[in-house]
């Protein structure tokens, strides 16, 4: 599932390339998916194949909530079974599921620093997803394990939850060495 560098030390003088991509994900996400598709299966279970005697209202509002929690569940899930990091000379981007929303781009001239967090969980933030804190700053966080926490010009933190973040961590603090702090590219 992750792809780390044995030699480390050998990594660390090697040149970056020009885009950086990583990866994280979160295979128990796709049993919260499930879940939401049996809700969706139920809804549709108990319209079609019904035999309800209490009225259409109940059977409706049945049929109606099973759908609608399955939707949420199902699309809540899917959307942070995996994020994408994407670095390259000018810009961070982040996309989280299938379809890469939510997404935020942080241009480099934004970044003050970058550090590795080894270790990241959902608890700490309140949960899988995209998570703000008052005291912690924003993360995007779709399983356990090591990530980057990102330093802002405006005083915020960024965290995301990413395969092989001592990586990403030195590629960002390679770019900032070349940018010069506030502007815009």
């Amino acid at each position: 599932m992750r792809d780390h560098p044995h030699d480390r030390s050998a990594d660390e003088d090697a040149p970056h390339p020009d885009v950086w991509t990583g990866r994280a994900t979160n295979r128990v996400q796709w049993l919260l998916a499930l879940v939401g598709a049996a809700c969706m299966a139920l809804g549709i279970e108990l319209a079609v194949d019904s035999a309800w005697s209490a009225g259409v209202a109940p059977l409706v509002m049945s049929v109606v909530g099973c759908i609608a929690a399955g939707l949420l569940v199902l699309f809540g899930t899917l959307a942070f079974v995996h994020v994408d990091l994407r670095l390259d000379k000018e810009c961070l981007e982040v996309r989280c599921g299938h379809i890469g929303v939510p997404r935020r781009r942080i241009p480099l001239s934004h970044v003050v620093g970058a550090d590795f967090t080894p270790q990241i969980t959902p608890r700490h933030w309140g949960g899988w997803g995209y998570r703000w804190r008052p005291e912690k700053g924003t993360a995007v966080v779709v399983r356990r394990g090591e990530g980057i926490v990102l330093r802002l010009w405006d005083g915020h933190t960024f965290t995301i939850t990413v395969d092989n973040a001592e990586s990403a961590v030195r590629a960002i603090r390679e770019r900032l060495r070349t940018i010069t702090p506030g502007t815009a590219h």
